[in-house]
């Protein structure tokens, strides 16, 4: 179902997004969301498998840590990194695609050590992107023309 739909509607790019997101066990509204709303799925399954490996160090759950920091890098590499169009996307995407890869590294380490404030660190940066992105997602519907079957009738 997110295949053909992917294949519809987000294209090519958006395409491992939208499977790493179902992958991650977070889908309920991918079907239907449109690619900013993907995105912005992205970053709260990031940020939620983030918050359950914080929680997982300080009861020293190991195995719940390591498959929530194994989430959260999933996300990060398979969907918000993939999901970059280094093509089109000019210096933003370079910029974002290096801090991805600083975020994956300091989750990894993070990871290993039991280390509370690089899990953190990585959820800060995590969150401010998020609220920029969810900026850029308001400002884009509001430019977008209402779709025929919303428009009012007259």
């Amino acid at each position: 179902m997110i295949e053909q739909y992917a294949q519809r509607n987000i294209g090519p790019r958006n395409r491992m997004a939208a499977f790493a997101y179902a992958q991650t066990e977070v889908a309920s509204g991918a079907p239907a969301a449109n690619p900013h709303t993907l995105i912005l799925m992205l970053f709260d399954g990031a940020l939620a498998a983030i918050g359950r490996a914080q929680a997982c160090v300080g009861t020293n759950n190991v195995a719940e840590k390591n498959a929530a920091a194994s989430k959260a890098l999933r996300i990060l590499e398979e969907g918000l990194r993939a999901s970059l169009d280094r093509t089109n996307g000019g210096e933003i995407a370079v910029r974002l695609d290096t801090l991805y890869d600083y975020m994956t590294r300091r989750l990894l380490m993070a990871n290993l050590k039991n280390d509370v404030e690089g899990f953190a660190e990585v959820g800060r940066l995590l969150q401010e992107l998020r609220a920029g992105w969810d900026g850029i997602s308001a400002d884009a519907a509001a430019l977008s023309p209402i779709p025929a079957e919303k428009k009012p009738i007259q």
